[in-house]
């Protein structure tokens, strides 16, 4: 395989590949020139579905809702819901995901004309999913219909106990199944082991089955005539939620996900939903909202309520109609976001410090008491970044009877399932609770059984890893000369996207550049002054990079020639904008 600009091993020890192994006009893609279509290819896609991933349309992806299992079941008693004036409980999980499924069915419901309202548990108090006592709660306050989202599918005691309280319960997830599910009207989920059809979606977040779920309700009421009368709702305006929870759940942003996320980031743009609209202004988003606000600005807000605040604030402002409780909203979870930023920080120093204990093990598996139970995902995803294999931060806290319990969170690689072995570790018996799905987990565990489990992951997922990590390259879509790199190629760029998990950022690389400046800014980031022999000039930066090998490379590399890699993004700050290198690696010039 060539190498790109013949860099065999950067100043990270890294190949420089071209992404799925075609270099750009190479004629191996087919003759395709057009770096758009590059982009596709490299990224798998079919030449058949070429012309529908450019324009990502809805109604080119989006599946008749009845090749799943139960949806008919499911939109048949909801609708009946709505048309009795019937209340429905949706019952979502705390965090992102959970908060816009939840939301958009209410809105829906709402919008149909039936009665609905929200249960989030607690995080801390409740745990994750519906547990019995939730149940009978809620039973006792004259609940008859609950629909779980985002979670359900592995609560075998708590709907049971809701149907022995006379409720019925309609799961909507994306969660991995067992062979057995749980008592229920419907489970609606794409990863149910006997799905046939809908087994293509098990990619889909949990609020891009919500959506499909909202689909199939309005079909059906239309088809029973109450819309004769009435407005039906407009189903596009709900796709800035599905686009919000498809991004922040870090699931592949391939096929529907794709025109999820293109077509919300649209209807966010448009600033309906009051909610979002006041969120993003205390999050200062005042152009059109990218995909990488979703994930690094909003998503995050939103979550804040459930890991430090009250779980149900997210719902809340997702569904208020109210544009002072908005902006009162907005302003209550920016300030929890700060104070979750403040939390995380300090378990990521200390959990840091254990990750060595972890050995050569294909899954860290790192335990500690007084963490806050609110942050651990989140350090599992920064830790898993830095080792580059999955993750697992478990905090403990005292049970019940005394002992030790231990409640985590998991984070994983690509290619390595690690809910579906969280999955296998519960059936085994060796956890109290688990599940997840591939990228992320969640578990309850007695402290005693830590090692076990540790030893459990890494018998089962130690190949898995292997395969992951083995031969690592920094994978490139384009080379270009210093300057090529400019305000242009960002546009040319942003066509092929949205971009995220599975449908990766464009990597270019570019050079010779030679650093004519290097210093360190804000926290910790590397900024530095490239200067081309062509007359190019551009500001690249190294984020959190003062004390890595790539900072350290750069703060000795002035006046020295080099090659870089990185993605290539807009900077508005001047007065006219222009493109900046967020940076990945260098290589110098022989």
């Amino acid at each position: 395989m060539s190498h790109v600009f013949n860099v065999t091993a950067s100043v990270l020890g890294q190949p420089w590949q071209w992404r799925g192994g075609i270099a750009p006009g190479s004629g191996a893609a087919g003759g395709i020139d057009d770096l758009v279509e590059q982009l596709f290819r490299a990224r798998g896609a079919a030449a058949v579905d070429l012309d529908r991933l450019r324009s990502a349309k809805l109604r080119d992806w989006l599946p008749d809702p009845s090749i799943f299992r139960d949806m008919d079941a499911a939109a048949a008693r909801i609708a009946a819901a709505i048309r009795a004036a019937e209340p429905v409980v949706v019952f979502g999980d705390y965090d992102v995901d959970g908060a816009t499924s939840a939301a958009l069915l209410i809105r829906l419901i709402r919008d149909c004309g039936g009665i609905a309202s929200a249960y989030i548990p607690d995080r801390l108090l409740e745990g994750y999913g519906p547990s019995p006592a939730a149940m009978v709660a809620l039973a006792g306050t004259g609940a008859t219909l609950i629909v779980t989202v985002d979670c359900g599918t592995q609560g075998f005691d708590a709907l049971a106990a809701a149907k022995a309280a006379g409720v019925e319960v309609i799961v909507v997830d994306h969660h991995q199944a067992s062979t057995a599910l749980p008592p229920a009207v419907a489970v609606v989920n794409p990863n149910r082991l006997d799905e046939t059809e809908g087994a293509a979606f098990g990619h889909l977040a949990a609020v891009g089955m919500a959506f499909i779920v909202a689909v199939a309700v309005v079909r059906t009421l239309r088809a029973d005539g109450w819309f004769i009368d009435r407005t039906a709702p407009n189903l596009l305006d709900l796709l800035d939620l599905v686009a919000l929870g498809t991004v922040a759940d870090v699931v592949p942003l391939t096929g529907l996900n794709r025109a999820f996320v293109a077509q919300g980031l649209k209807v966010m743009g448009a600033r309906r939903n009051l909610g979002l609209a006041a969120l993003s202004a205390v999050a200062g988003i005042e152009r059109a909202p990218l995909a990488r606000d979703l994930g690094f600005a909003l998503g995050p807000r939103i979550n804040a309520g459930g890991r430090v605040g009250k779980s149900d604030l997210g719902v809340r402002l997702l569904t208020t109609l109210d544009p002072d409780e908005a902006a009162t909203l907005a302003a209550e979870l920016d300030r929890l976001n700060v104070e979750r930023r403040a939390i995380e920080a300090a378990v990521t120093d200390e959990a840091a410090l254990l990750t060595d204990r972890t050995g050569n093990a294909a899954v860290a598996v790192i335990a500690s008491g007084g963490w806050h139970p609110g942050v651990i995902g989140i350090v599992a995803s920064r830790l898993k970044d830095k080792l580059k294999r999955p993750v697992i931060v478990i905090a403990l806290e005292a049970g019940p009877d005394g002992g030790m319990i231990g409640k985590g969170s998991g984070r994983s690689v690509p290619g390595v399932d690690l809910g579906g072995a969280i999955l296998a570790a519960k059936d085994m018996g060796l956890l109290i609770a688990g599940g997840g799905h591939a990228m992320a987990a969640g578990l309850t565990i007695d402290a005693a059984r830590i090692d076990e489990l540790a030893v459990f992951l890494d018998e089962r997922l130690g190949g898995d890893v292997g395969r992951s990590s083995g031969g690592r390259a920094l994978f490139v879509d384009a080379a270009l000369s210093p300057r090529g790199v400019c305000i242009e190629l960002t546009e040319v760029l942003d066509v092929g996207g949205p971009y995220g998990q599975g449908w990766p950022a464009p990597r270019v690389a570019s050079g010779p550049w030679r650093v004519a400046k290097v210093d360190i800014v804000g926290d910790n980031h590397v900024r530095a002054i490239l200067t081309g022999g062509d007359g190019a000039r551009i500001k690249a930066m190294a984020f959190r990079s003062g004390d890595t090998p790539l900072g350290l490379a750069l703060a000795s590399a002035a006046g020295r020639w080099c090659f870089v890699s990185g993605r290539v993004q807009r900077d508005d700050w001047g007065r006219t904008p222009a493109a900046e290198l967020h940076l990945d690696d260098l290589a110098w010039v022989d």
